[in-house]
């Protein structure tokens, strides 16, 4: 006959001891950046926190414990009566007149505080470089449309003169120029050459 398989639940013979694999505080798969500095720093405060626990429980068991003295034990005697005379701060505060007190029916709204912006700002530094170039964009932008109009109204005015010059230099009766036109065209030029 074969013989009987052991018992599993046999006192006598101890289990191996489960490998304890640690713990966890934040999920695995966070990415390197703020979150999982955050998350490491409070595992690392958890597990700093652990060891002053266990080595200030070795300290205390190490300390003999004193016997509490009789005297501790015994009832203590009646406390002396304490003298009738006030301090004089506490005087004078009792002698201020006090202010009438709401009926316990009236209702006062308590002023509303400002809320404090419980998060912390994680992306202080990236927001400002985010402004920081939002505002040059603009000013790029702006400096493009003026630049831009700029060049829009030089051509206009190009056209224009071109336009007035060809049609004075066009030959009048018998084929000549119109002086007084071309002329007056030419004038409008050097004023504007003198004025820049």
């Amino acid at each position: 006959m074969a013989p009987k398989r052991p018992l599993e639940d046999d006192v006598q013979t101890p289990r191996p001891k489960k490998q304890r694999s640690g713990f966890n505080v934040g999920p695995d798969n966070l990415p390197d950046g703020t979150w999982k500095r955050k998350v490491i720093k409070i595992k690392k405060d958890l597990i700093h926190k652990a060891k002053v626990k266990k080595s200030y429980a070795k300290l205390k068991a190490r300390e003999p414990t004193a016997p509490v003295p009789s005297y501790i034990t015994s009832p203590s005697p009646p406390p002396a009566e304490p003298s009738q005379e006030l301090h004089p701060e506490r005087q004078a505060m009792l002698d201020v007149p006090r202010e009438p007190t709401p009926p316990p029916g009236s209702f006062q709204p308590h002023l509303p505080r400002e809320r404090k912006n419980r998060r912390p700002g994680y992306f202080e530094k990236e927001e400002a470089f985010a402004q920081q170039k939002k505002s040059e964009a603009e000013a790029r932008r702006i400096e493009f449309e003026r630049r831009d109009k700029e060049k829009k109204q030089k051509i206009e005015e190009r056209e224009r003169f071109r336009r007035a010059m060809a049609k004075a230099r066009s030959g009048g009766r018998n084929g000549q120029r119109k002086l007084g036109k071309e002329s007056q065209v030419l004038l409008e030029k050097v004023r504007r050459m003198v004025g820049e």
